[in-house]
């Protein structure tokens, strides 16, 4: 893949592209890149056949694997399932977890880590409505 680009950025947002998902090859991580303070956010993609070639767990932060496309197996611990495009996947603390794709085609994820149980406000709890003139 391709370097993520900066697109533009003010003060209160980033707007970054990390190209073409049908070409994308390897794990990618924009936290850096949008400036993300609240979890990290990441593209994965792996060829037929192939598998994250290592477990791994985290202490603090959970995972939600979203598959875009492509299928293949997911292990958390002793258990493992099938999954294909449209499966999300969330994954606690404290477990091994690793995926494989079965697909003929590339399997392409986002992944995004967060603070397990940090979600304090959301949708309408966390949102206010205002009235603004659309500049779209």
């Amino acid at each position: 893949m391709s370097e993520v680009k900066i697109i533009n950025k003010g003060e209160k947002f980033t707007h970054a592209n990390a190209g073409s998902l049908k070409d994308f090859e390897g794990k990618e991580f924009l936290k850096d890149a949008t400036g993300a303070t609240s979890c990290e956010l990441s593209f994965g993609t792996l060829p037929s056949g192939a598998a994250v070639p290592f477990f791994h767990s985290h202490k603090a932060n959970e995972e939600n694997y979203i598959i875009l496309s492509g299928s293949g197996r997911f292990q958390v611990d002793t258990d493992a399932f099938d999954i294909s495009e449209g499966s999300v996947i969330r994954v606690a603390t404290n477990c091994d977890r690793n995926l494989k794709c079965t697909s003929r085609e590339p399997m392409t994820y986002i992944c995004i880590q967060a603070k397990e149980n940090g979600l304090e406000g959301y949708t309408m709890t966390d949102a206010e409505i205002n009235e603004r003139e659309s500049l779209l």
